[in-house]
């Protein structure tokens, strides 16, 4: 597949700019809230690919989570509306599916820690099995390896400041589901 668009340039060992096809990417996960270490992860399978899909993954007949999956959706994308090339959207199902959906060349999965990649590869190879799809792990920053939506919400919820965890529009519809009375 080569589409008309193209990711970043980089530059090769001689100096000149190397021009990569665009490549479309599905990054699945819950985003319950999205925080700064997905963003770095949307932004590096965007410096890599080019066109990235933001999959909120949800079971439609299980309401679960701190936010609905509108929400998220709607969070994401405020979060993320000065990226072009990245789209939002809310999927049921498996990953594997929601990429067949939206023709995504690969799944991309962020990776914090050693924990994170033993279970991000037995996916992996589950879901390659299942559609052939390969998956593509990133590591996100260091210096974000430790934020996770639970810890973000815990702090939250505690009246604690998550303002460096996240971005502003996830900071904003925090503070406002801890504001009410049982939250003070």
């Amino acid at each position: 597949m080569m589409p008309a668009t193209q990711a970043s340039s980089p530059t090769a060992n001689d100096g000149s700019t190397v021009v990569l096809p665009m490549t479309k990417v599905l990054i699945p996960g819950s985003f319950d809230p999205l925080h700064l270490g997905h963003i770095d992860v949307v932004d590096q399978a965007v410096e890599l690919f080019g066109d990235v899909v933001l999959g909120v993954l949800v079971n439609f007949e299980k309401p679960s989570g701190l936010f609905s999956p509108d929400q998220r959706v709607q969070l994401a994308r405020a979060s993320l509306s000065d990226r072009p090339t990245v789209t939002v959207q809310a999927f049921g199902g498996l990953a594997v599916q929601a990429a067949a959906e939206v023709d995504a060349d690969f799944i991309v999965k962020g990776l914090r820690t050693p924990n994170d990649f033993d279970i991000e590869q037995q996916m992996a190879h589950m879901n390659h099995s299942v559609t052939g799809i390969r998956t593509v792990f990133l590591p996100c920053r260091s210096d974000l390896g430790f934020i996770s939506s639970r810890f973000v919400r815990e702090i939250s919820a505690n009246g604690e400041a998550i303002d460096h965890l996240v971005a502003a529009p996830v900071a904003a519809a925090l503070a406002d589901r801890f504001a009410g009375p049982s939250h003070e």
